[in-house]
């Protein structure tokens, strides 16, 4: 006697590949649209304000991947790596000072100081972050994460505060680059020497970490203990040091973004890092918390909106902008737009 076939209940109907595919990307084409609006309207002013928030952007980038590490790493928010992107700024400035260099000297001499200046300030900044999380985060390992929460926040008003001691007004930084001369033009919009400074300096520390972390041992190290700690030390791999050594590279991306930021701006002040820490944390969030590439593609995103808004909207409404989307993404995309990368549970 043959068995009796049971109906199958109809499966649900998978979704459409077309609507899923706008419902994933529907915040791209937002953004998209409103460009092309921009665009019609003003061709060349748009234009100039993507050039100018893709070049901003780089540096929100480079903030925004020592978010990503540390969270990556160990799901904290260092709320102090706005300062030591500041501190790398104050100490670029004052080695030019103190060396006397101007945009007067010749040009060896220039590029010299510089190298001297990006070099001693990522030192300084990467030094900074390890001895935080030596002194701060490493005692609270073990502890509820609202402890190293509230300690981190502390941290950031420590060295506000060395900040406003060091220099308590806004100073100016020396114009070492020419940074509002044009070095040629693209469809009537104007590339400045900043523009060109910010990507040409920021492209080989991203490539640079990306080969470090996806390649290297160490990288892999970084890797393993982010995904399972205890697994990780099982293995042999020592997670104290691995630590240590992710504050290390998100202090030294700090303190290039530092002296990138002194000279494409020209002016430093303590309280720079308390805004760029805030929009590269933002950044870090947009892109999808834990993900390199998030935070990259967050950076210049918020760069971009930031240049319209500041053309269309004026910069007091901004801020207002850029969190509005942010609140978008994550209230369509909660994992970000590239989806967050931390351990499970």
């Amino acid at each position: 006697m043959e068995a009796a076939s049971i109906p199958e209940s109809p499966a649900a109907r998978p979704p459409r590949p077309v609507a899923k595919a706008i419902a994933d990307n529907i915040l791209w084409l937002l953004l998209g649209l409103a460009l092309v609006v921009y665009f019609i309207k003003d061709p060349k002013q748009t234009l100039d304000d993507v050039k100018t928030g893709l070049s901003n952007g780089t540096i929100w980038a480079l903030i925004a991947l020592g978010y990503t590490l540390v969270y990556g790493i160990i799901e904290l928010i260092n709320f102090a790596h706005g300062e030591v992107f500041m501190i790398g700024s104050f100490v670029t400035v004052s080695i030019w000072q103190t060396l006397g260099v101007t945009p007067d000297n010749s040009i060896i001499a220039i590029l010299g100081s510089m190298l001297v200046g990006i070099v001693l300030a990522m030192l300084a900044s990467g030094t900074l972050n390890v001895m935080i999380e030596r002194v701060a985060y490493k005692p609270l390992r073990n502890a509820p994460k609202l402890a190293p929460l509230i300690t981190a926040i502390g941290m950031s008003f420590i060295l506000q505060n060395v900040g406003l001691l060091w220099r308590g007004q806004p100073d100016a930084s020396p114009d070492l680059i020419g940074s509002q001369k044009d070095y040629f033009s693209v469809f009537g919009v104007a590339i400045e020497h900043s523009d060109v400074f910010a990507v040409v300096v920021t492209a080989p520390l991203l490539i640079a970490l990306v080969w470090f972390v996806g390649s290297t041992r160490y990288g892999k190290a970084m890797r393993a203990t982010a995904q399972d700690p205890d697994a990780a030390r099982l293995m042999g791999i020592n997670v104290d040091r691995t630590i240590s050594l992710t504050f290390l590279l998100g202090g030294l991306l700090a303190g290039a973004a530092g002296m990138i930021y002194a000279l494409y701006n020209g002016t430093i002040q303590f309280n720079q890092g308390f805004t760029a820490g805030l929009i590269a944390f933002t950044a870090a969030v947009m892109g999808g918390i834990g993900n390199l590439k998030g935070a990259v593609v967050g950076g210049l995103i918020i760069g971009v909106i930031q240049s319209v808004s500041d053309t269309h909207f004026g910069q007091v409404w901004t801020p207002a902008v850029v969190f509005a989307i942010l609140i978008l993404i994550m209230v369509f995309k909660p994992q970000g737009l590239f989806g967050e990368e931390t351990r499970e549970g």
